[in-house]
């Protein structure tokens, strides 16, 4: 896949993420500036409900009152009219007569039923002695006249007091405190009951403020956000110099709304899925086009490198076929040993494919056995000297564990060792004479083997990724020194196939490298 169509199909995805995650958020704002609404909408219609009960409860008072005060100062002409005070109905009996179809004549009593006016009209005695003497001279039509303009009289009546009331109501309710017209705890009653008549079952506190804007009664301690109150008139019909208000607020009104949107909740958490599947895929897909160019690299590079000595012996063998080459023995040697020193470098490439064979497998096949450290490291520095010599450096060791015995392949930790010591001589200054240095200690229960080194370095940044497979420092890419970036990846597997660790460094007084390796001790 090219690197064009990765980088396409990565800006698809992100393109499509990003419009799914927008669609996501603009619905649950929406619905959120909806429910918020809404909920707004249902509080302001029931306040406004409270304050018309309360209005209603004003003017029934006082109606009441206006009641009372005027059956208190009524006054009678005689005893038989403060009787009739008590009395709600009263009956007349008329005498009709009427006749059958036989022309037989029947009396019939009929009894009218009139509402009494216990104030402005005169005594039903009067008026019940009228009504007798006129039924039996009237009929049933003219009392019944009689009755529509008693009925008639008394609406006119009512309707004056009900507009004298209101009158009274305008001129003096609203001089009265808001404590004296308000009963608070009908208020909570009012309040609450037409909350749960919409829906609004959730604890909330009211404030009352009087017309100078002070607090006159508080539900409860909760100190309210100014944003969330909810604020309705008292008694609208005030004059706007002396009305009072009724403050509302609702302290789980966020997780009320938020409820409405609970439902996004298993939504956005596939959404978190689908990312982080999304941004691993890409690194996936990404690393996995990496590993393949290193490889290609890698491949090439090893092709390379094989047809220069493959080149060279063959051309080796060729000579020696000459017979005035067998006649010189100078010669004879040196075409020898060039096909000895090719051979070495053939079977070292050979050596590193093998390397690369071995990390497609999970675990490396070890031939374990008991090996002394020091014994090893010496060794190795013994064999190493000709090779530092010749470019005129040197190796020394530093032996200060007391207990190195430990079990390892020793094959590969050989060629563990050989691989360090290799790095530093192929990265060495070409102006400053080689240094090398092995050491072995023990910490906290553990034997550690230190190769450190004078030469160029190794930057912070690239000190944990030069143990990856095929990676190379940039920097190096355009030295003379050839590689395939597998060394330093075969170090650390080894190591970590003996239950180890290794990791880099910068040498003393930041000059060089340190490579650190810790191996368990037999005893541990």
């Amino acid at each position: 896949m090219r690197k064009s169509t990765v980088w396409l199909l990565a800006i698809v995805m992100a393109f499509a993420f990003a419009g799914l995650l927008y669609l996501q958020v603009t619905y649950v704002t929406t619905i959120l500036k909806s429910s918020s609404e809404q909920f707004s909408e249902t509080v302001k219609r029931s306040l406004h409900q409270v304050s018309k009960n309360l209005e209603l409860d004003e003017t029934s008072k006082y109606l009441e009152d206006d009641i009372n005060r005027e059956e208190s100062s009524y006054m009678y002409q005689d005893k038989s009219d403060s009787k009739s005070l008590s009395q709600v109905i009263t009956q007349e009996q008329y005498q009709l007569q009427i006749r059958d179809s036989n022309g037989s004549t029947i009396n019939q009593t009929v009894r009218r039923t009139q509402l009494l006016d216990n104030r402005k009209f005169e005594p039903f005695s009067s008026l019940s002695s009228s009504a007798k003497s006129s039924s039996s001279t009237n009929s049933i039509v003219n009392a019944s006249r009689q009755l529509q303009d008693i009925v008639t009289t008394r609406y006119l009546y009512q309707r004056g007091l009900m507009h004298e009331l209101l009158l009274n109501i305008m001129n003096t309710a609203n001089l009265k405190p808001i404590e004296e017209r308000v009963d608070f705890k009908k208020l909570d009653f009012y309040l609450r009951t037409e909350f749960l008549n919409n829906g609004l079952d959730i604890p909330y506190a009211f404030f009352v403020i009087n017309k100078d804007g002070h607090t006159v009664f508080q539900s409860s301690d909760v100190q309210p956000n100014p944003a969330d109150i909810v604020t309705q008139v008292l008694f609208p019909g005030d004059p706007p110099s002396k009305q009072n208000y009724l403050k509302v607020y609702f302290p789980t009104k966020s997780d009320y709304i938020a409820q409405s949107v609970t439902f996004l909740v298993p939504s956005a958490i596939f959404s978190l899925l689908l990312l982080v599947t999304f941004v691993f895929t890409i690194y996936i897909v990404f690393r996995q086009k990496k590993l393949s160019e290193m490889k290609n690299d890698f491949i090439n590079n090893m092709t390379h490198e094989l047809k220069t000595p493959v080149s060279t012996i063959s051309l080796a063998a060729q000579m020696l076929k000459d017979s005035d080459i067998t006649k010189s023995p100078d010669v004879f040697k040196h075409i020898s040993g060039v096909i000895n020193d090719e051979t070495k470098r053939l079977g070292f490439l050979v050596e590193k494919v093998l390397q690369m064979s071995l990390f497609e497998k999970q675990r490396a096949a070890l031939k374990l056995k008991e090996v002394d450290a020091n014994d090893l490291i010496a060794g190795i520095a013994n064999t190493f000297t000709l090779k530092v010599e010749k470019y005129g450096g040197s190796i020394d060791i530093d032996l200060q564990a007391e207990e190195s015995s430990i079990y390892v392949d020793e094959m590969h930790v050989t060629n563990v060792l050989f691989n360090l010591l290799d790095n530093a001589v192929k990265y060495r200054r070409p102006e400053t004479p080689l240094t090398l240095m092995a050491r072995t200690s023990n910490e906290g229960g553990k034997l550690q083997i230190s190769i450190e080194d004078n030469g160029i370095g190794i930057k912070k940044e690239y000190q944990k990724k030069v143990f990856d497979r095929f990676f190379r420092i940039p920097t190096g890419n355009v030295h003379d020194v050839k590689g395939f970036g597998l060394g330093l990846a075969y170090v650390r597997k080894i190591v970590e196939e003996h239950g180890g660790t290794i990791r880099a460094e910068n040498g003393t007084g930041n000059i060089g490298t340190k490579f650190i390796i810790t191996l368990p001790l037999i005893k541990s």
